[in-house]
């Protein structure tokens, strides 16, 4: 596990127990981190990843080197992890990698919502696949979003903002707020969140005689209600909702400038998101415990891209066109389990699933003023699953882990209008089992070695094919991985932490959304790959107040396919996946006078990557190193801090792709924010 706390802001923690500080919530079993048979990476709320303001999911996948992401635009990402990567393109594929806020699953098939996360108490990464806990889509792993949970028994109350400059860019600032309301003393307490945040532009459209067009508008907000009428029972219901507004591309050409580029029309992208819930749980003295989780998720999102062709001598001067893409997708879920998870004793979980999943897309392409209605599918996938999982002490040191999910799926596809040609199915069904084998033994107090064997897959449907007015099936693919690791926790407040497991995955028949060389998207089979990953992680506090992190991931994959071999022999891999990735943090506090002074500094790098396969997309990418500092100041309920991002001013490749009609220049380019500075506060009460 990745256990990151270098807070900048933060007291050091009191001293933990080995094996009980941490208990692996996302296991459904809570079983303690150290039994724990299997990758996982927790950021907790004194995390300065999650303590920041403005954080989201990208913006941690940059620092965190067991995640990826590609860098289109917020409410546009994709999210990887540990290398298990598809494609750089949005498109009708399931996702690799579940999200989940709390319980509840907010991603199916869209790319992640990037919901802002404030007011969390921790992220956890749990690495795949994880099909016998959760289903379809967890090839890669899921991510769990945690809310800081609502307080039946105090008011409290926090307000932060800052302001951020930005080098040839435009300013910047957010604000953020907290309330926490008891209803009726230790029954009812009410939970409201909200926040708006505006990141300032700094790349320059030259074709348009325009300055910082890239700039980006978010706003949302959650509210948790909960009631806990006593005898162990406990209800809540929430509600989210986040907008983003993006007036412009993210992307630069390299042929024009570092930070600019010429465009005929604005490309501006827009996502909503909306999710409300209701969590029923009931705990025994025993600790038997039932929990029920019914979620519905709504996602709207508008795209628009520069689609004018290049000038020619015949039409030196061509009329601007553009490309629209709307999606409305719905996902709705219940989930019902039954666990029991006892100190040192056998701990289990039983359940069964239902989701339902409708995805629409339409799209449109010609004349800006007036583009024409081409063809867009629209998928509805349903599922019924049943799954178990036990966890057998076979002695005092040494645990066995059994599982198994089976599960029954129906995805449904229907054009938009009639397609010129008609070789594809309507309709697909699919029976799977994806079983878990692990075990954990307990070498020593606070060190435990694992070893894990599982499998996943993603759903199939129907997708755009290739050229205009077609489209075509696409079938399930199935990953099976097997690992082996081992951890050691801290058992006082100084001591070394650490972690490292190595993986061998096989990925079989992978579907990927790709661009074809006009720019426009299908779906098809890419091929096998096969996916060796090795990571580690420290965590040191050589004296109380100072703490020093590291992790990295290495990776080697190969693709093998049609496609993949049109690529040079060094590309033939997966796409967003770098060869090595890695970060160091250090941070340093100690009371001062009434306060708690705080500096710290973080640095990763970033190897070099590859937009996808074919010798179309084998442009290279990433390949950057990036420094952050940072200082604080607490006293009493006041805190000051200070942030300097990219110190050193890099200019780097983020992502080789802003937008998918230029793609054959192979000089796009999504550049590194410039040095930032900003200064931030917040009051409690």
């Amino acid at each position: 596990a990745t256990i990151r706390k270098p807070a900048a802001t933060r007291a050091a923690p009191a001293a933990a127990t080995p094996g009980s500080d941490v208990v692996v919530t996302a296991s459904k079993q809570r079983v303690p981190l150290l039994r724990y048979p299997g990758s996982l990476s927790m950021i907790g709320a004194d995390d300065v990843l999650l303590d920041s303001p403005a954080t989201d999911l990208s913006e941690i996948g940059r620092d965190l080197p067991i995640l990826q992401n590609t860098e289109l635009g917020p409410g546009r990402n994709k999210l990887f992890i540990r290398g298990i990567a598809d494609s750089s393109f949005n498109g009708a594929t399931q996702s690799t990698a579940s999200t989940y806020l709390g319980d509840v699953q907010i991603g199916f098939s869209e790319q992640d919502p990037n919901l802002k996360l404030y007011d969390m108490a921790a992220v956890q990464v749990l690495e795949g696949p994880q099909g016998t806990l959760y289903g379809s889509g967890a090839i890669g792993g899921i991510i769990r979003l945690l809310p800081n949970p609502v307080d039946l028994g105090a008011a409290g109350a926090e307000l932060a903002g800052g302001a951020t400059l930005t080098r040839s860019g435009r300013r910047g600032g957010d604000a953020s707020g907290v309330v926490n309301m008891p209803l009726l003393s230790g029954r009812a307490g009410l939970r409201l969140v909200g926040y708006d945040e505006h990141e300032g532009g700094y790349i320059d459209d030259v074709g348009r005689r325009l300055a910082d067009v890239n700039r980006i508008d978010t706003a949302g907000g959650r509210a948790t209600l909960r009631i806990a009428p006593g005898v162990g029972w406990s209800i809540e219901l929430g509600g989210v909702l986040q907008r983003i507004s993006a007036a412009d591309g993210q992307y630069a050409d390299t042929a024009v400038g570092p930070l600019e580029r010429r465009s005929m029309v604005a490309q501006p992208f827009s996502n909503a998101v909306s999710v409300a819930s209701v969590r029923i749980e009931k705990d025994w003295p025993s600790g038997l415990q039932l929990l029920s989780v019914t979620g519905l998720a709504l996602y709207t999102s508008s795209d628009v891209f520069d689609a004018t062709p290049s000038p020619t001598r015949a039409m030196p001067r061509p009329a601007a066109q553009v490309y629209t893409s709307d999606g409305d997708k719905r996902l709705a879920s219940q989930e019902l389990r039954l666990s029991r998870s006892p100190t040192g004793g056998i701990s289990w979980v039983a359940g069964v699933s239902l989701l339902s999943d409708r995805d629409g897309t339409s799209r449109a392409l010609g004349r800006a003023d007036a583009p024409v209605d081409i063809i867009g599918v629209t998928n509805a996938t349903r599922t019924a699953s049943a799954f178990g999982e036990v966890t057998v002490p076979a002695s005092a040191t040494l645990s066995t882990t059994f599982g198994g999910r089976v599960t029954l799926a129906r995805t449904d596809g229907e054009p938009s209008f009639r397609p010129r040609v008609s070789d594809f199915v309507l309709g697909r069904s699919t029976a799977r089992f994806d079983p878990t084998v692990a075990l954990s033994w307990r070498l020593a107090p606070g060190l435990a070695a694992y070893a894990r064997v599982q499998s996943g897959y993603r759903t199939g449907g129907l997708a755009v094919a290739p050229g205009i007015g077609r489209v075509g099936n696409f079938a399930p693919d199935s990953i099976r991985v097997a690992e082996v690791g081992v951890r050691r926790l801290r058992g006082g407040t100084t001591g070394v932490a650490f972690s490292s497991a190595v993986s061998l995955a096989r990925w079989t028949d992978i579907q990927a959304d790709l661009v074809n060389r006009r720019g426009l998207p299908y779906t098809l089979t890419l091929g096998n790959a096969r996916i060796l990953a090795v990571e580690a992680t420290v965590d040191w506090v050589p004296v109380r107040g100072l703490r020093a992190s590291a992790s990295g991931l290495f990776t080697d994959n190969r693709i093998d396919g049609a496609l993949a071999m049109l690529s040079t022999p060094a590309h033939r891999r997966l796409p967003e996946t770098p060869s090595f990735a890695a970060m160091a943090d250090i941070a340093y506090q100690r009371p001062v006078g009434a306060g708690v002074a705080s500096v710290g500094g973080s640095a990763s790098y970033v190897g070099r990557s590859v937009l996808g396969a074919g010798d179309l997309l084998d442009i290279s990418q990433g390949n950057y190193a990036v420094a952050t500092v940072r200082a604080g100041w607490r006293w009493r309920r006041y805190e000051l801090t200070l942030t300097v991002d990219n110190v050193t001013d890099q200019s780097a490749n983020l992502f080789a792709m802003g937008n998918p009609f230029s793609l054959a220049s192979r000089t796009l380019a999504t550049p590194l924010r410039p040095r930032s500075l900003r200064l931030g506060g917040k009051v409690r009460w």
